[in-house]
């Protein structure tokens, strides 16, 4: 309690209260909601309170986790690790986050130098891990796999069906799965990783439309940059995620903002994990104010006060979209989210309405942000 009042929260989100009676109760459960709603919150204070309340009789060993929370994204771990140490910070239990791109004597020494209760990990590093036998998840009690979803898109459903085997059996353990989306192949996988779960959904419009104001600019393609630029060096624009759909493109952007005096950070698969935790900390001090950014990595960025979300390219996914506006707007927070459609892209807005329930406000851009 301690902790969730330092952490600031005073009542529960839909999410946290629809799921949270079943799952201190120990029922597992599939909820469907997208990031921003409160679940990892909702996860972690059941993984606290499961391990306060029943602590360990007999002798533990080291890399033996009671609680394992599974992610896709680098950035989505540190994020969930970094929760979970302020949701524990009085708790005394010790949480150890495992990712790709990091180095792997380090994660291995802060994993044995104390006994471990809570490992956060991708699934790669996990498999790396479990592989060389420095971790064992035969004693995992609570079970977290979040952003499904997103695992299968990104192809990692093989490895984490083998890290699933690991645990205990189904009857043996608590599971708890989230995903924005439930696709057949979703819905598959909790019977087989589940145990008569509770299914919860949180219905995502209210999280993308309530708190940001959705504009969208119809632009020519030699006009954007030039449009880019007036909205950053617009007062009213404190910090701003730009997403592009592709690597080279988030890269063209970054140089091209840099050389026009913007102080930015860029954000994609292929820059290396130490130097986009490097930057997404700048971000968060306010050293930069502009972050260009990929949807992979786009997934894992929850900064407080976000003001604005430029989507220099639409999404090719309708549920990315959503994903994207998410970062501004966030915890009763307002924000603005300022999309362009040129020649190249127009024809994505449908399906991305269909995905809001909701019709795009289109207009041209204010003649000032051309000039």
């Amino acid at each position: 309690m301690h902790g969730i009042a330092d952490a600031g929260f005073q009542y529960c989100s839909p999410i946290q209260a629809a799921s949270l009676p079943h799952t201190l109760r120990g029922n597992d459960v599939i909820g469907k909601a997208q990031t921003g709603t409160g679940k990892t919150a909702a996860f972690l204070i059941t993984i606290f309170n499961d391990l306060l309340n029943n602590p360990v009789e007999e002798e533990r060993f080291a890399g033996e986790p009671r609680a394992l929370v599974i992610a896709p994204t680098r950035e989505l771990v540190v994020q969930i690790g970094e929760d979970a140490r302020q949701l524990g910070a009085h708790c005394g239990l010790n949480v150890v986050t495992l990712i790709g791109g990091m180095d792997y004597q380090k994660q291995l020494e802060r994993l044995n130098s104390d006994l471990v209760d809570i490992v956060v990990a991708t699934p790669g590093r996990l498999l790396d891990f479990s592989g060389r036998r420095d971790l064992y998840l035969d004693q995992v009690e609570v079970l977290v796999i979040d952003e499904a979803d997103r695992m299968l898109d990104m192809g990692f459903i093989p490895q984490v069906k083998r890290i699933v085997r690991l645990t205990p059996k189904k009857t043996h353990r608590q599971t708890l799965l989230f995903s924005a989306t439930f696709t057949e192949d979703i819905i598959r996988l909790t019977e087989q990783w589940t145990e008569d779960p509770v299914k919860i959904e949180i219905e995502p419009e209210s999280v993308a439309t309530d708190t940001v104001d959705q504009k969208v600019y119809l632009v020519e393609s030699h006009d954007k940059f030039k449009l880019l630029l007036n909205i950053v060096r617009q007062d009213d624009v404190n910090s701003v995620i730009i997403f592009a759909n592709r690597r080279d493109e988030t890269r063209r952007l970054h140089e091209r903002l840099r050389k026009a005096g913007i102080r930015c950070g860029i954000l994609s698969g292929e820059i290396p994990q130490n130097k986009r935790s490097r930057t997404l900390q700048q971000f968060k001090d306010g050293e930069i104010n502009c972050l260009v950014a990929t949807d992979v990595a786009g997934r894992g960025i929850h900064v407080k006060g976000i003001s604005h979300v430029v989507n220099y390219t639409l999404p090719e996914e309708p549920d990315d979209y959503v994903h994207r506006i998410g970062r501004t707007g966030r915890a009763g927070a307002t924000g603005t989210s300022i999309s362009f459609a040129c020649e190249d892209d127009a024809f994505l807005l449908p399906d991305i309405e269909a995905e809001l329930a909701m019709k795009l406000p289109c207009e041209q851009p204010p003649a000032e942000l051309l000039k």
